[in-house]
């Protein structure tokens, strides 16, 4: 990586730090973060165990296992933000029961930071059956290594004294130690496919192309002004198993 590139990982990286953490230390955006996050979770299981069936089918026992070890732990935080959301009498809008608008259409498009971030990739090459596993892995082992330092930056700033907050605060530490074991896999998945110095090269494009992710997303933050549209409704108390988060 670049000397530029480094710098501008810094200033992005503080940037969605600082507006993460403010939206979930306040009460009033807690909720909307916490179904973002539940969104992009639960999301990825299908994409995760569809590439855990190719790579048995493949013969490579090895990642097949951290695949499905990977899916698994994904639907363990999508339960965990899903708890969160619950103890806040709120629960992810589920869109697909909406009516269609040209509105809706715009909004279910790729969002900027992945536009960004797979630009020249279609979407037909992203999909499991086909995807490279070089594009998979490098471009993955970068998001999930990315994601426990950020899980974990957010978890410190939410208090200790109220229950609520603490469970969360809980659940988002142990989410974050998978998302450091999720990218350890994958790294040592590419070592297995190439030389360190192919890895490296392939690593760098990764960040270089996450980097330009986070500042087009920060700057679509800052033409809507740091609105979003809203992912929750309002949902009956409920109770999940509390060992969701001790898992």
């Amino acid at each position: 990586m670049n000397f530029l590139t480094h710098i501008l990982h810094l200033a992005g990286s503080g940037v969605f730090a600082y507006y993460s953490a403010a939206q979930i230390r306040d009460l009033k955006t807690r909720p909307n973060i916490l179904a973002g996050f539940q969104l992009a979770e639960s999301g990825s299981v299908p994409f995760l165990s569809a590439l855990s069936d190719r790579a048995a089918a493949e013969g490579d026992t090895w990642l097949a296992e951290k695949l499905a070890k990977h899916a698994s732990d994904e639907t363990r935080h999508g339960k965990i933000f899903a708890h969160a959301l619950q103890q806040l009498d709120k629960q992810v809008i589920d869109f697909k029961r909406q009516p269609q608008t040209p509105s809706t259409k715009k909004s279910q498009q790729r969002s900027p930071f992945f536009a960004a971030f797979f630009e020249g990739y279609p979407q037909e090459q992203l999909k499991p059956h086909v995807i490279d596993w070089d594009v998979f892995m490098a471009s993955t082992y970068i998001l999930e290594l990315d994601a426990s330092k950020d899980f974990a930056r957010m978890a410190k700033v939410l208090p200790d004294h109220e229950p609520t907050a603490r469970n969360l605060k809980l659940g988002m530490l142990n989410i974050a130690q998978d998302e450091t074991g999720h990218a350890a896999y994958l790294y040592e998945a590419m070592m297995r496919r190439m030389s360190p110095t192919e890895v490296q090269k392939l690593v760098d494009m990764w960040r270089t192309r996450k980097v330009n992710a986070v500042l087009a997303m920060v700057g679509g933050i800052l033409q809507r002004n740091g609105e979003t549209r809203s992912l929750v409704q309002d949902s009956a108390p409920s109770q999940i198993d509390s060992e969701l988060i001790a898992t």
